[in-house]
């Protein structure tokens, strides 16, 4: 079974699987990364909304979680992405 074989038998949008995939490359052992949505956007040759588009069906599947992280001084930092295992 490949590594993506889960992902793949999912009823996502191709734009959701490739998003998943990007973020599995990038995260740690616990499943967590913090890439700008314009990095992500930039990397993977698609629009912004596009990659927001694919966040939103990847929270909407269970797949992903989001969450505000912040700075010492009060002031918003990235999100924190944590993958759900599978």
């Amino acid at each position: 079974m490949g590594y993506f074989a889960a992902i793949y038998a999912e009823d996502l949008p191709h734009r959701a699987k490739a998003v998943y995939m990007y973020l599995k490359d990038r995260s740690n052992k616990e499943g967590q990364c913090y890439p700008a949505i314009g990095t992500i956007a930039k990397e993977l040759h698609l629009s912004r909304r596009t990659v927001e588009r694919a966040i939103a069906d990847l929270l909407r599947a269970g797949l992903l979680t989001k969450e505000q992280r912040w700075r010492e001084n009060g002031g918003r930092s990235s999100l924190l992405y944590t993958l759900k295992k599978m």
